[in-house]
């Protein structure tokens, strides 16, 4: 019932601007409108906060169904859990009541701000300095690649509260985007997902009160690396969406195509390239909702699930969409058609969150 209603919604409100979306590089704001609407745009937040409370593998199914029809849009309900997880993991119940409730409202969005010019994949190497000043911390540095950046009203922010215990040495704080001293770069020109601003943060003498760090002084990097587990598992959802949306298309594509007097659909060497592509498309779902449901239970080898729904599925999805162009040919090839577009934003799904090579690091330290 709830993939039946967000594919509803989707098909009727999201993708008539998906190409538009995409050309113009502008954000999705009908796409905001109708998951607010919905309630379909932060499904994590628990009830007791003003959520939908939707359990990890709920969120999935609304992320892969919105995937389905444009990656950009899907950024909404995967970066709002991204940004505010550090918060229902470890922050305050005040801090909860203070940013949960205005973000299940549809007032706010959430942002997440770990990488930096410097520190990528080795984000324990940030600069982003946060110092003590009574009852405040003055924060300096900067984010990069930060989703939805200059639309999301909070963002929770790694920065270095102790330079000498490096990873141990890291705390986190929510900033506003109305605090004095945040500022955002140009919007970032890129391959894919256009329609999702992608931009620098800057933090220039922010004063934020000390209530606003997210649990206690330190602890912030094993936040950061705590909500990945769960997080990961949303970027193996949209990559899971975006391969079903292209195999959809092409599924309907080579049935009506005709060559040398009949359907291609007809010939067993498309028929051996759609078999491939549904085969791996089942097998990295099957293996996101595995994730999924260790997600909600907090089990010990989520880890390790994590990363792999995560690399699987990327990958299957980067795979697919190529499969899908190549079924349309030519037409694939331009932007007359929608596959060319979802195969330029599968390609992140590979990247963000951590690379896939990263992610076969995680698996490797943290085999069954």
């Amino acid at each position: 019932m709830l993939r039946e209603m967000v594919r509803s919604l989707a098909e009727a409100k999201i993708a008539p601007f998906a190409a538009e979306v995409d050309e113009q590089g502008r954000f999705p704001q009908e796409a905001l409108k109708a998951l607010v609407g919905a309630d379909l745009h932060a499904v994590h937040v628990p009830e007791s906060y003003g959520g939908a409370g939707a359990d990890a593998l709920a969120t999935v199914i609304v992320i892969e169904e919105v995937a389905r029809v444009c990656a950009s849009s899907s950024l909404i309900p995967v970066v709002n859990k991204l940004g505010s997880l550090p918060v229902i993991l470890s922050g305050s119940e005040e801090r909860k009541k203070a940013y949960l409730g205005p973000l299940a409202k549809g007032e706010a969005m959430f942002s997440y701000c770990l990488s930096e010019p410097d520190a990528g994949s080795d984000a324990a190497a940030m600069k982003t300095k946060a110092v003590r000043d009574g009852d405040y911390w003055i924060l300096n540095g900067v984010k990069r690649w930060i989703t939805n950046a200059g639309v999301s009203e909070y963002y929770t922010v790694m920065a270095v509260t102790d330079p000498e215990k490096r990873s141990k040495g890291i705390s986190a704080f929510v900033v506003e985007k109305s605090d004095e001293g945040v500022s955002f770069g140009a919007p970032e020109k890129k391959l894919g997902i256009k329609g999702s601003p992608t931009r620098e943060v800057y933090f220039d003498n922010v004063r934020i009160p000390a209530d606003r760090m997210i649990g206690a002084e330190g602890t912030g990097f094993a936040t950061a690396m705590k909500t990945l587990d769960h997080t990961r598992i949303t970027i193996a959802a949209q990559a899971l969406g975006i391969a079903q949306g292209a195999l959809d298309y092409a599924k309907g594509y080579v049935k009506e195509r005709k060559q040398f007097g009949k359907a291609i659909a007809e010939f067993q060497g498309i028929q051996f390239m759609l078999a491939d592509m549904a085969m791996k498309l089942e097998a990295a779902r099957q293996l996101t909702y595995a994730a999924a449901a260790k997600s909600e239970r907090g089990d010990d080898d989520l880890t390790f699930f994590g990363a792999a729904a995560k690399c699987f599925a990327s990958d299957a999805a980067m795979e697919i969409t190529t499969d899908a162009v190549q079924l349309l040919g030519g037409y694939g090839y331009t932007r007359d058609y929608p596959l060319e577009r979802m195969m330029r934003d599968a390609k992140i799904t590979q990247i963000y969150e951590g690379t896939n090579q990263v992610q076969r690091i995680v698996m490797a330290r943290n085999l069954p």
